[in-house]
Protein backbone atom coordinates (compact mmCIF):
# COMPACT_ATOMS: atom_id res chain seq x y z
CA UNK A 1 0.00 0.00 0.00
CA UNK A 2 1.35 3.56 -1.06
CA UNK A 3 2.41 5.66 1.73
CA UNK A 4 -0.34 8.47 0.85
CA UNK A 5 -3.23 5.69 1.06
CA UNK A 6 -1.67 4.79 4.16
CA UNK A 7 -1.83 8.22 5.54
CA UNK A 8 -5.60 8.28 4.21
CA UNK A 9 -6.32 5.11 5.89
CA UNK A 10 -4.82 6.14 9.43
CA UNK A 11 -6.71 9.74 9.41
CA UNK A 12 -9.95 8.12 8.44
CA UNK A 13 -9.83 5.08 11.40
CA UNK A 14 -8.46 8.01 13.72
CA UNK A 15 -11.31 10.53 12.56
CA UNK A 16 -13.78 7.59 13.11
CA UNK A 17 -12.55 6.22 16.40
CA UNK A 18 -13.31 10.11 17.35
CA UNK A 19 -16.70 9.90 15.91
CA UNK A 20 -17.76 6.64 17.66
CA UNK A 21 -15.96 8.03 20.75
CA UNK A 22 -17.78 11.61 20.80
CA UNK A 23 -21.17 10.32 20.03
CA UNK A 24 -20.63 7.21 22.97
CA UNK A 25 -19.79 10.24 25.81
CA UNK A 26 -21.89 12.62 24.45
CA UNK A 27 -24.80 10.28 24.99
CA UNK A 28 -23.33 9.30 28.57
CA UNK A 29 -22.96 12.96 29.42
CA UNK A 30 -25.75 14.24 27.98
CA UNK A 31 -28.06 11.72 30.02
CA UNK A 32 -26.39 12.50 32.79
CA UNK A 33 -27.02 16.26 32.67
CA UNK A 34 -30.48 15.81 31.83
CA UNK A 35 -31.07 13.40 34.98
CA UNK A 36 -29.56 16.27 36.71
CA UNK A 37 -31.58 18.86 35.51
CA UNK A 38 -34.97 16.69 36.03
CA UNK A 39 -33.96 15.56 39.27
CA UNK A 40 -33.72 19.42 40.32
CA UNK A 41 -36.64 20.20 38.08
CA UNK A 42 -38.80 17.19 39.56
CA UNK A 43 -37.78 18.12 43.65
CA UNK A 44 -38.88 21.61 42.84
CA UNK A 45 -42.39 20.29 41.75
CA UNK A 46 -42.25 18.03 45.12
CA UNK A 47 -41.65 20.77 47.48
CA UNK A 48 -44.09 22.84 45.62
CA UNK A 49 -46.55 19.86 45.97
CA UNK A 50 -45.65 18.98 49.06
CA UNK A 51 -46.49 22.95 50.28
CA UNK A 52 -50.17 22.74 49.54
CA UNK A 53 -50.58 18.81 50.88
CA UNK A 54 -52.24 20.31 54.15
CA UNK A 55 -55.33 18.31 56.34
CA UNK A 56 -57.59 20.27 54.65
CA UNK A 57 -57.22 19.19 51.22
CA UNK A 58 -57.61 15.70 50.17
CA UNK A 59 -54.72 14.06 49.00
CA UNK A 60 -55.97 12.10 46.16
CA UNK A 61 -57.09 15.30 44.54
CA UNK A 62 -54.26 16.87 45.24
CA UNK A 63 -52.16 14.59 43.07
CA UNK A 64 -54.25 14.42 40.57
CA UNK A 65 -54.66 18.48 40.28
CA UNK A 66 -50.86 18.67 40.83
CA UNK A 67 -50.12 15.91 38.14
CA UNK A 68 -52.84 17.96 35.38
CA UNK A 69 -50.96 21.09 36.29
CA UNK A 70 -47.43 20.11 35.59
CA UNK A 71 -47.82 17.09 33.53
CA UNK A 72 -45.80 14.41 35.23
CA UNK A 73 -46.83 11.56 37.76
CA UNK A 74 -47.95 12.66 41.22
CA UNK A 75 -47.91 10.23 44.11
CA UNK A 76 -48.80 11.27 47.50
CA UNK A 77 -47.55 8.10 50.17
CA UNK A 78 -48.21 7.68 54.03
CA UNK A 79 -45.29 7.16 56.31
CA UNK A 80 -46.43 3.60 56.28
CA UNK A 81 -46.05 3.64 52.59
CA UNK A 82 -49.62 3.26 51.13
CA UNK A 83 -50.44 5.45 48.19
CA UNK A 84 -53.09 7.76 49.71
CA UNK A 85 -52.55 9.81 46.19
CA UNK A 86 -51.51 9.62 42.54
CA UNK A 87 -52.61 11.43 39.26
CA UNK A 88 -53.00 8.22 37.41
CA UNK A 89 -54.22 5.95 39.43
CA UNK A 90 -57.41 6.59 41.32
CA UNK A 91 -59.65 5.27 42.96
CA UNK A 92 -60.27 1.41 43.04
CA UNK A 93 -57.08 1.44 41.11
CA UNK A 94 -55.21 3.21 43.45
CA UNK A 95 -56.02 0.75 46.40
CA UNK A 96 -54.40 -1.87 44.15
CA UNK A 97 -50.65 -0.38 44.27
CA UNK A 98 -48.22 -2.22 46.01
CA UNK A 99 -46.90 -0.76 49.44
CA UNK A 100 -44.21 1.68 48.79
CA UNK A 101 -42.45 1.86 51.92
CA UNK A 102 -39.63 -0.72 49.95
CA UNK A 103 -38.89 1.67 47.15
CA UNK A 104 -35.71 3.19 47.13
CA UNK A 105 -36.92 6.66 46.55
CA UNK A 106 -38.90 6.70 49.45
CA UNK A 107 -36.55 5.09 51.58
CA UNK A 108 -34.00 7.50 50.77
CA UNK A 109 -36.51 10.45 51.17
CA UNK A 110 -37.60 9.29 55.00
CA UNK A 111 -33.84 8.83 55.77
CA UNK A 112 -32.62 12.41 54.01
CA UNK A 113 -35.80 14.10 52.80
CA UNK A 114 -35.25 13.82 49.84
CA UNK A 115 -34.65 10.53 47.39
CA UNK A 116 -34.21 9.95 43.77
CA UNK A 117 -34.43 6.51 41.72
CA UNK A 118 -34.50 5.58 37.80
CA UNK A 119 -35.96 2.42 37.74
CA UNK A 120 -38.73 -0.27 36.29
CA UNK A 121 -41.88 1.09 37.57
CA UNK A 122 -44.16 -2.31 38.62
CA UNK A 123 -47.28 0.20 37.73
CA UNK A 124 -46.87 1.89 34.71
CA UNK A 125 -44.36 -1.32 33.13
CA UNK A 126 -41.49 1.51 32.01
CA UNK A 127 -38.82 3.15 32.99
CA UNK A 128 -39.43 6.31 35.31
CA UNK A 129 -36.95 9.17 37.07
CA UNK A 130 -38.38 9.25 40.87
CA UNK A 131 -37.99 11.96 43.09
CA UNK A 132 -39.31 11.72 46.46
CA UNK A 133 -40.04 14.86 49.21
CA UNK A 134 -40.39 14.10 52.81
CA UNK A 135 -43.05 16.30 54.14
CA UNK A 136 -45.21 16.70 57.38
CA UNK A 137 -47.48 14.33 56.64
CA UNK A 138 -45.69 11.90 54.43
CA UNK A 139 -43.51 11.47 51.32
CA UNK A 140 -44.18 13.47 47.86
CA UNK A 141 -42.85 12.09 45.05
CA UNK A 142 -42.92 13.14 41.35
CA UNK A 143 -41.75 11.20 38.71
CA UNK A 144 -41.10 11.25 34.30
CA UNK A 145 -40.92 8.52 32.05
CA UNK A 146 -37.07 8.25 31.06
CA UNK A 147 -38.25 8.03 27.52
CA UNK A 148 -38.31 11.18 26.72
CA UNK A 149 -34.81 11.98 28.19
CA UNK A 150 -33.92 8.90 25.61
CA UNK A 151 -35.03 10.48 22.94
CA UNK A 152 -33.88 13.99 23.99
CA UNK A 153 -30.05 11.94 24.15
CA UNK A 154 -30.92 9.80 20.53
CA UNK A 155 -31.56 13.45 18.63
CA UNK A 156 -28.29 14.60 20.22
CA UNK A 157 -26.34 11.50 19.54
CA UNK A 158 -27.69 11.96 15.77
CA UNK A 159 -26.97 15.12 15.52
CA UNK A 160 -23.34 15.04 16.82
CA UNK A 161 -22.56 11.66 14.33
CA UNK A 162 -24.07 14.22 11.56
CA UNK A 163 -21.48 16.28 12.66
CA UNK A 164 -19.32 13.89 12.76
CA UNK A 165 -19.85 12.44 9.28
CA UNK A 166 -19.61 16.12 7.88
CA UNK A 167 -16.09 16.14 10.10
CA UNK A 168 -15.33 12.71 8.44
CA UNK A 169 -15.92 13.92 4.94
CA UNK A 170 -13.54 17.41 5.69
CA UNK A 171 -11.37 14.90 7.33
CA UNK A 172 -10.88 13.06 3.92
CA UNK A 173 -10.40 15.87 2.33
CA UNK A 174 -7.56 17.25 4.51
CA UNK A 175 -6.31 13.85 5.06
CA UNK A 176 -6.16 13.20 1.16
CA UNK A 177 -4.51 16.65 0.59
CA UNK A 178 -1.97 16.19 3.78
CA UNK A 179 -1.53 12.69 2.34
CA UNK A 180 -0.13 14.12 -1.14
CA UNK A 181 1.82 17.12 0.98
CA UNK A 182 3.76 14.67 2.83
CA UNK A 183 3.50 11.54 0.47
CA UNK A 184 4.73 13.94 -2.51
CA UNK A 185 8.01 14.41 -0.88
CA UNK A 186 8.86 11.38 0.73
CA UNK A 187 8.68 9.58 -2.43
CA UNK A 188 10.65 11.58 -3.99
CA UNK A 189 13.13 11.30 -1.46
CA UNK A 190 12.43 7.32 -2.21
CA UNK A 191 13.40 7.65 -5.74
CA UNK A 192 16.32 9.88 -5.18
CA UNK A 193 18.04 7.67 -2.25
CA UNK A 194 16.90 4.54 -4.84
CA UNK A 195 19.09 6.78 -7.73
CA UNK A 196 22.26 7.64 -5.69
CA UNK A 197 22.31 4.12 -4.69
CA UNK A 198 22.08 2.90 -8.48
CA UNK A 199 25.51 5.07 -8.72
CA UNK A 200 23.11 8.21 -10.51
CA UNK A 201 24.80 10.86 -8.55
CA UNK A 202 23.01 13.88 -11.02
CA UNK A 203 19.59 13.26 -8.93
CA UNK A 204 18.49 15.93 -6.18
CA UNK A 205 15.63 15.98 -4.13
CA UNK A 206 13.51 18.86 -4.39
CA UNK A 207 14.31 21.86 -1.53
CA UNK A 208 10.27 22.87 -0.81
CA UNK A 209 8.93 20.84 1.31
CA UNK A 210 7.95 21.71 4.54
CA UNK A 211 8.68 20.98 8.53
CA UNK A 212 11.11 18.06 8.46
CA UNK A 213 10.47 16.22 5.74
CA UNK A 214 12.17 19.44 4.11
CA UNK A 215 15.09 19.22 6.73
CA UNK A 216 15.30 15.79 5.13
CA UNK A 217 15.65 17.01 1.78
CA UNK A 218 18.10 18.96 2.55
CA UNK A 219 19.85 16.71 4.37
CA UNK A 220 19.48 13.89 1.35
CA UNK A 221 20.68 17.28 -0.63
CA UNK A 222 23.88 17.49 1.11
CA UNK A 223 24.60 13.90 1.34
CA UNK A 224 24.28 13.32 -2.26
CA UNK A 225 26.56 16.69 -2.17
CA UNK A 226 29.04 15.15 -0.44
CA UNK A 227 29.00 11.61 -1.56
CA UNK A 228 29.75 13.05 -5.24
CA UNK A 229 32.92 15.07 -3.81
CA UNK A 230 33.99 12.19 -2.51
CA UNK A 231 33.36 9.70 -5.28
CA UNK A 232 34.63 12.12 -7.30
CA UNK A 233 37.93 12.86 -5.40
CA UNK A 234 38.01 8.95 -5.18
CA UNK A 235 37.93 8.11 -8.89
CA UNK A 236 40.59 10.93 -9.30
CA UNK A 237 42.88 9.31 -6.48
CA UNK A 238 42.22 6.27 -8.37
CA UNK A 239 42.99 7.78 -11.83
CA UNK A 240 46.47 9.34 -10.47
CA UNK A 241 47.14 5.83 -8.69
CA UNK A 242 46.82 4.21 -11.76
CA UNK A 243 48.45 6.80 -13.96
CA UNK A 244 51.66 6.66 -11.30
CA UNK A 245 51.49 2.72 -11.79
CA UNK A 246 51.05 2.81 -15.47
CA UNK A 247 54.34 4.70 -15.60
CA UNK A 248 56.12 2.72 -13.53
CA UNK A 249 59.49 1.10 -15.32
CA UNK A 250 58.79 -2.00 -12.61
CA UNK A 251 55.62 -4.68 -13.17
CA UNK A 252 53.03 -4.60 -10.60
CA UNK A 253 50.54 -7.51 -10.59
CA UNK A 254 47.63 -7.35 -7.80
CA UNK A 255 45.85 -11.00 -6.92
CA UNK A 256 43.59 -11.05 -4.85
CA UNK A 257 42.83 -13.89 -2.00
CA UNK A 258 40.94 -15.79 -4.95
CA UNK A 259 44.03 -15.46 -6.80
CA UNK A 260 42.32 -14.00 -9.34
CA UNK A 261 45.22 -11.14 -11.37
CA UNK A 262 42.76 -7.85 -10.74
CA UNK A 263 45.08 -5.30 -11.81
CA UNK A 264 48.40 -5.47 -13.62
CA UNK A 265 50.03 -2.18 -14.99
CA UNK A 266 51.51 -2.51 -18.86
CA UNK A 267 55.04 -2.94 -17.67
CA UNK A 268 53.86 -6.39 -16.26
CA UNK A 269 51.96 -6.98 -19.12
CA UNK A 270 55.20 -6.65 -21.05
CA UNK A 271 57.42 -8.49 -19.04
CA UNK A 272 55.53 -11.36 -18.01
CA UNK A 273 53.71 -11.58 -21.08
CA UNK A 274 50.05 -11.02 -20.06
CA UNK A 275 47.92 -10.63 -22.35
CA UNK A 276 44.31 -11.66 -20.86
CA UNK A 277 41.92 -8.86 -19.95
CA UNK A 278 41.41 -8.66 -16.09
CA UNK A 279 40.44 -10.56 -13.82
CA UNK A 280 41.68 -13.69 -14.70
CA UNK A 281 43.43 -16.55 -12.66
CA UNK A 282 47.04 -16.26 -11.59
CA UNK A 283 47.84 -19.64 -12.97
CA UNK A 284 47.91 -17.53 -16.32
CA UNK A 285 51.48 -16.45 -14.66
CA UNK A 286 54.63 -17.65 -16.19
CA UNK A 287 55.34 -21.02 -15.33
CA UNK A 288 58.61 -20.56 -13.39
CA UNK A 289 58.71 -22.11 -10.16
CA UNK A 290 60.67 -19.46 -8.09
CA UNK A 291 57.30 -16.98 -9.30
CA UNK A 292 55.05 -19.47 -8.30
CA UNK A 293 57.01 -20.53 -4.90
CA UNK A 294 56.58 -16.35 -4.20
CA UNK A 295 53.06 -16.30 -4.92
CA UNK A 296 52.09 -19.18 -3.10
CA UNK A 297 53.93 -18.06 0.29
CA UNK A 298 52.96 -14.46 -0.13
CA UNK A 299 49.17 -15.64 -0.67
CA UNK A 300 49.79 -18.04 2.77
CA UNK A 301 50.67 -14.41 4.65
CA UNK A 302 54.61 -14.26 4.38
CA UNK A 303 56.32 -11.17 2.24
CA UNK A 304 59.29 -12.72 0.43
CA UNK A 305 62.36 -11.46 -0.20
CA UNK A 306 63.93 -9.90 -3.84
CA UNK A 307 64.75 -12.91 -5.90
CA UNK A 308 65.94 -13.14 -9.24
CA UNK A 309 63.93 -15.26 -11.76
CA UNK A 310 64.03 -15.46 -15.69
CA UNK A 311 61.07 -15.69 -18.00
CA UNK A 312 61.85 -15.83 -21.61
CA UNK A 313 65.60 -15.82 -21.78
CA UNK A 314 64.93 -12.54 -19.81
CA UNK A 315 66.26 -11.48 -15.86
CA UNK A 316 63.83 -10.04 -13.68
CA UNK A 317 63.92 -9.04 -9.88
CA UNK A 318 60.59 -10.62 -8.27
CA UNK A 319 59.26 -9.40 -4.57
CA UNK A 320 55.80 -10.53 -3.37
CA UNK A 321 54.18 -8.68 -0.48
CA UNK A 322 51.01 -10.08 1.21
CA UNK A 323 47.85 -7.49 1.59
CA UNK A 324 45.95 -7.52 5.07
CA UNK A 325 42.85 -9.11 3.52
CA UNK A 326 44.42 -11.77 1.79
CA UNK A 327 45.35 -10.51 -1.68
CA UNK A 328 48.92 -10.11 -2.94
CA UNK A 329 51.12 -7.97 -4.62
CA UNK A 330 53.95 -8.84 -7.15
CA UNK A 331 56.22 -6.23 -8.26
CA UNK A 332 58.65 -7.31 -11.05
CA UNK A 333 61.33 -5.18 -11.90
CA UNK A 334 63.22 -5.52 -15.48
CA UNK A 335 67.32 -6.30 -15.45
CA UNK A 336 68.23 -6.08 -18.71
CA UNK A 337 68.82 -1.95 -18.47
CA UNK A 338 70.70 -2.19 -15.48
CA UNK A 339 72.48 -5.39 -16.79
CA UNK A 340 73.17 -3.13 -19.88
CA UNK A 341 74.24 -0.24 -17.74
CA UNK A 342 76.90 -2.34 -16.38
CA UNK A 343 77.88 -3.84 -19.35
CA UNK A 344 78.54 -0.64 -20.77
CA UNK A 345 80.23 0.85 -17.43
CA UNK A 346 82.45 -2.39 -17.51
CA UNK A 347 83.62 -1.64 -21.45
CA UNK A 348 83.76 2.06 -21.03
CA UNK A 349 86.27 1.47 -18.06
CA UNK A 350 88.03 -1.26 -20.46
CA UNK A 351 87.80 0.82 -23.73
CA UNK A 352 88.78 3.75 -21.63
CA UNK A 353 92.34 1.47 -20.24
CA UNK A 354 92.48 0.72 -23.56
CA UNK A 355 92.66 3.75 -25.42
CA UNK A 356 94.98 5.01 -22.73
CA UNK A 357 97.32 2.22 -22.60
CA UNK A 358 98.81 2.30 -26.06
CA UNK A 359 100.52 6.01 -25.68
CA UNK A 360 101.33 5.64 -22.37
CA UNK A 361 103.47 2.47 -23.64
CA UNK A 362 104.67 4.50 -26.14
CA UNK A 363 105.06 7.45 -23.71
CA UNK A 364 107.11 5.22 -20.96
CA UNK A 365 109.55 3.50 -23.32
CA UNK A 366 110.93 5.97 -25.22
CA UNK A 367 111.32 7.91 -21.80
CA UNK A 368 112.94 5.08 -20.92
CA UNK A 369 115.36 5.25 -23.91
CA UNK A 370 116.13 8.53 -23.63
CA UNK A 371 116.71 8.60 -19.80
CA UNK A 372 119.21 5.60 -20.38
CA UNK A 373 121.29 8.43 -22.24
CA UNK A 374 122.85 6.28 -25.50
CA UNK A 375 120.26 7.47 -28.08
CA UNK A 376 121.57 9.68 -31.11
CA UNK A 377 120.18 12.79 -31.42
CA UNK A 378 118.46 12.12 -34.69
CA UNK A 379 116.82 9.27 -32.58
CA UNK A 380 116.37 11.23 -29.73
CA UNK A 381 114.33 13.39 -32.12
CA UNK A 382 112.47 10.74 -33.39
CA UNK A 383 111.31 9.79 -30.10
CA UNK A 384 110.58 13.27 -28.04
CA UNK A 385 108.13 13.45 -31.42
CA UNK A 386 106.75 10.64 -30.52
CA UNK A 387 106.27 11.14 -26.97
CA UNK A 388 104.79 14.93 -27.60
CA UNK A 389 102.42 12.83 -30.84
CA UNK A 390 101.46 10.36 -27.88
CA UNK A 391 100.55 12.85 -25.38
CA UNK A 392 98.67 14.87 -27.78
CA UNK A 393 96.43 11.85 -28.40
CA UNK A 394 96.19 10.84 -24.61
CA UNK A 395 95.29 15.13 -24.18
CA UNK A 396 92.28 14.54 -27.32
CA UNK A 397 90.93 12.18 -25.48
CA UNK A 398 90.77 13.47 -22.00
CA UNK A 399 88.92 16.91 -23.37
CA UNK A 400 86.84 14.52 -25.27
CA UNK A 401 85.96 12.56 -22.26
CA UNK A 402 85.38 15.77 -20.23
CA UNK A 403 83.22 17.74 -23.26
CA UNK A 404 80.92 14.15 -23.54
CA UNK A 405 80.79 14.40 -19.59
CA UNK A 406 79.71 17.86 -19.10
CA UNK A 407 76.72 17.33 -22.06
CA UNK A 408 75.71 14.44 -20.22
CA UNK A 409 75.48 15.82 -16.88
CA UNK A 410 73.32 19.38 -18.11
CA UNK A 411 76.92 21.21 -17.40
CA UNK A 412 76.37 22.13 -20.94
CA UNK A 413 73.26 23.63 -21.91
CA UNK A 414 73.19 24.99 -25.50
CA UNK A 415 72.40 28.47 -26.84
CA UNK A 416 70.70 28.58 -29.92
CA UNK A 417 70.53 31.49 -32.59
CA UNK A 418 70.29 31.60 -36.02
CA UNK A 419 73.45 30.28 -37.34
CA UNK A 420 74.87 30.71 -41.34
CA UNK A 421 75.88 27.29 -42.22
CA UNK A 422 78.38 28.24 -44.97
CA UNK A 423 80.62 30.43 -42.99
CA UNK A 424 80.24 27.55 -40.57
CA UNK A 425 81.06 25.02 -42.95
CA UNK A 426 83.65 26.88 -44.89
CA UNK A 427 85.86 27.17 -42.04
CA UNK A 428 85.64 23.75 -40.62
CA UNK A 429 87.04 22.81 -44.44
CA UNK A 430 89.58 25.48 -44.76
CA UNK A 431 91.17 23.64 -41.23
CA UNK A 432 91.25 20.25 -42.62
CA UNK A 433 92.14 20.86 -46.04
CA UNK A 434 95.71 19.94 -45.21
CA UNK A 435 95.18 16.94 -43.86
CA UNK A 436 92.57 15.98 -46.30
CA UNK A 437 95.09 17.31 -49.46
CA UNK A 438 97.79 15.22 -47.65
CA UNK A 439 95.73 12.13 -47.66
CA UNK A 440 94.44 12.71 -51.48
CA UNK A 441 91.26 13.34 -50.27
CA UNK A 442 88.93 15.88 -51.97
CA UNK A 443 86.91 18.36 -49.17
CA UNK A 444 84.48 20.65 -50.71
CA UNK A 445 80.85 22.70 -49.36
CA UNK A 446 77.56 22.25 -50.20
CA UNK A 447 74.77 24.26 -48.26
CA UNK A 448 71.74 24.18 -50.02
CA UNK A 449 69.70 26.81 -51.14
CA UNK A 450 66.59 26.77 -48.79
CA UNK A 451 68.83 25.54 -46.04
CA UNK A 452 71.69 28.65 -45.30
CA UNK A 453 70.68 28.61 -41.68
CA UNK A 454 70.18 26.55 -38.82
CA UNK A 455 69.00 27.82 -35.12
CA UNK A 456 71.17 25.98 -33.31
CA UNK A 457 74.25 26.67 -30.51
CA UNK A 458 76.98 28.05 -33.14
CA UNK A 459 79.76 25.95 -30.87
CA UNK A 460 77.66 22.70 -31.21
CA UNK A 461 77.42 23.28 -35.49
CA UNK A 462 81.06 23.73 -35.21
CA UNK A 463 81.70 20.71 -33.57
CA UNK A 464 79.27 18.41 -35.26
CA UNK A 465 80.70 19.44 -38.91
CA UNK A 466 84.23 19.06 -37.31
CA UNK A 467 83.41 15.85 -36.10
CA UNK A 468 82.04 14.90 -38.90
CA UNK A 469 84.38 15.75 -41.00
CA UNK A 470 87.07 14.43 -38.81
CA UNK A 471 86.00 11.10 -38.79
CA UNK A 472 85.08 11.08 -43.25
CA UNK A 473 88.49 11.82 -43.91
CA UNK A 474 90.05 9.35 -41.23
CA UNK A 475 87.79 6.57 -43.26
CA UNK A 476 88.25 7.95 -47.14
CA UNK A 477 91.05 6.67 -49.07
CA UNK A 478 93.18 8.53 -51.41
CA UNK A 479 91.11 9.99 -54.57
CA UNK A 480 87.93 9.91 -52.40
CA UNK A 481 85.44 12.82 -51.96
CA UNK A 482 84.38 14.44 -48.61
CA UNK A 483 81.08 17.12 -48.61
CA UNK A 484 79.96 19.29 -45.71
CA UNK A 485 76.22 19.61 -46.82
CA UNK A 486 73.11 21.62 -45.38
CA UNK A 487 69.66 20.48 -47.23
CA UNK A 488 66.11 21.33 -45.71
CA UNK A 489 63.78 19.18 -43.83
CA UNK A 490 60.74 18.92 -42.77
CA UNK A 491 60.30 21.46 -39.71
CA UNK A 492 64.39 21.87 -39.38
CA UNK A 493 67.72 21.91 -41.32
CA UNK A 494 69.51 18.75 -41.72
CA UNK A 495 73.34 19.22 -41.90
CA UNK A 496 75.92 16.34 -41.87
CA UNK A 497 78.52 14.48 -44.25
CA UNK A 498 78.71 12.49 -47.14
CA UNK A 499 81.71 10.66 -47.85
CA UNK A 500 83.19 7.66 -50.53
CA UNK A 501 85.07 5.95 -48.14
CA UNK A 502 84.86 2.56 -47.34
CA UNK A 503 81.61 2.62 -45.80
CA UNK A 504 80.32 0.96 -42.40
CA UNK A 505 78.95 -2.93 -42.41
CA UNK A 506 74.86 -3.07 -41.47
CA UNK A 507 75.74 -4.62 -38.17
CA UNK A 508 77.37 -2.03 -37.02
CA UNK A 509 75.00 0.95 -38.15
CA UNK A 510 72.92 0.68 -35.09
CA UNK A 511 76.40 1.68 -32.34
CA UNK A 512 78.39 3.39 -33.88
CA UNK A 513 77.30 6.55 -31.89
CA UNK A 514 78.31 4.87 -28.91
CA UNK A 515 81.31 5.77 -27.20
CA UNK A 516 84.45 3.78 -28.15
CA UNK A 517 83.01 1.86 -30.34
CA UNK A 518 84.98 1.41 -34.15
CA UNK A 519 83.30 -0.93 -37.08
CA UNK A 520 87.62 -0.56 -37.64
CA UNK A 521 88.85 -0.25 -34.59
CA UNK A 522 92.62 -0.73 -35.58
CA UNK A 523 92.26 1.73 -39.08
CA UNK A 524 90.75 4.35 -36.26
CA UNK A 525 93.37 4.03 -33.84
CA UNK A 526 96.23 4.33 -36.50
CA UNK A 527 94.35 7.18 -37.92
CA UNK A 528 94.13 9.40 -34.45
CA UNK A 529 90.63 8.82 -33.52
CA UNK A 530 89.84 8.76 -30.36
CA UNK A 531 86.31 7.10 -31.08
CA UNK A 532 84.33 9.58 -28.91
CA UNK A 533 83.49 11.79 -31.95
CA UNK A 534 80.28 10.36 -33.04
CA UNK A 535 79.23 9.78 -29.40
CA UNK A 536 79.41 13.71 -28.99
CA UNK A 537 77.86 14.35 -32.18
CA UNK A 538 74.86 12.74 -30.81
CA UNK A 539 74.77 14.25 -27.02
CA UNK A 540 75.16 17.80 -29.20
CA UNK A 541 72.03 17.05 -31.17
CA UNK A 542 69.77 15.43 -28.81
CA UNK A 543 70.23 18.11 -26.47
CA UNK A 544 68.81 21.04 -29.30
CA UNK A 545 66.67 18.03 -29.39
CA UNK A 546 67.13 16.81 -32.53
CA UNK A 547 68.38 13.18 -33.69
CA UNK A 548 71.06 11.89 -35.91
CA UNK A 549 70.71 9.28 -38.61
CA UNK A 550 73.43 7.34 -40.50
CA UNK A 551 73.39 5.41 -44.01
CA UNK A 552 76.34 3.76 -45.27
CA UNK A 553 77.11 0.94 -47.92
CA UNK A 554 80.27 -0.75 -47.39
CA UNK A 555 83.18 -0.05 -50.29
CA UNK A 556 80.49 3.18 -50.86
CA UNK A 557 80.58 5.68 -48.47
CA UNK A 558 78.58 6.88 -45.78
CA UNK A 559 76.22 9.35 -45.12
CA UNK A 560 76.02 10.70 -41.64
CA UNK A 561 73.23 13.38 -41.02
CA UNK A 562 72.35 15.58 -37.75
CA UNK A 563 69.05 17.47 -38.01
CA UNK A 564 67.92 20.91 -35.81
CA UNK A 565 64.57 21.74 -35.25
CA UNK A 566 63.21 24.86 -36.19
CA UNK A 567 62.96 27.79 -33.36
CA UNK A 568 59.23 26.96 -31.39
Amino acid sequence: MKLAHRLLAGAVLVVTVLIVLLVLLSGVRLRRQLEELEVAHLTREARLIAREWTTSVDPDALATGAGAAIGHRVTLIDHSGRVIGDSEFRGEARTRLENHSTRPEVIAALRDSVGTSNRTSPSAGDNELYVAVRSQFGITRVSISTASLDAIVGRGQRDVLISGFVALVAALILAAAFSRAVSNPVVELRDVAQALAAGDLSRRPALSAPGEVGDLAAAVHRMAEQLTSRLKALEDDDMHMNAVIESLQEGVIAVDARRQIVQVNESGRRMLRLADTVPFPADRLPRDRTLREALAAALAGESTEPTEITVDGQSMMLTARALGDGGVVLAVFDLTASRRVDAVRRDFVANVSHELKTPLTVIIGFAETLAAGDVPPEQGIRFVEAIQSNAQRMQQIVDDLLDLSRIESGGWVPNPVTVELRAVASEVAAGRMRSSSEKGVRLTVEIGDDAECAFADPTAIRQVFANLADNAIRHTNSGGAIVLYSERAERGTSIGVRDTGVGIAPEHLSRIFERFYRADSGRARDAGGTGLGLAIVRHLVEAHRGRVKVESVVGDGTVVSAFFPDAA
